[in-house]
């Protein structure tokens, strides 16, 4: 019978084994960190990300899952209006106008 790893040999593991953080990893924090950067916009979030982070929230009794089905439809719905990028480029932050100087006070 396999033995089962306690908390702290896992974080062991991981100090000596550089890299097996990143496979261990859970596909839900992965989700959760392109997000993250997608919404400050470093990136886009993927479909299956919106899918993920759904899933996790009904399987954890945050949202009901007739909301989560909502919320899925409403991303499949706008992702059908949206035009495609590129695969492999990233999202460009918005580009900012610059502030225009008021006219002097007379």
């Amino acid at each position: 019978m396999p033995a089962e790893l306690g908390g702290s040999q896992i974080s062991s593991l991981l100090e000596t084994l550089p890299g097996i953080a990143s496979v261990l990893r859970s596909p839900v924090a992965d989700a959760l960190i392109r997000a993250i950067r997608a919404g400050v916009g470093l990136g886009e979030l993927a479909p299956k990300d919106a899918e993920e982070l759904v899933r996790y929230a009904v399987r954890r009794g945050l949202i009901g899952a007739d909301e989560g089905d909502r919320v899925l439809a409403e991303v499949q719905e706008a992702l059908a209006v949206r035009p495609r990028s590129k695969p492999g480029k990233k999202a460009k932050p918005a580009a900012r106008k610059p502030k225009r100087k008021a006219p002097p006070r007379r």
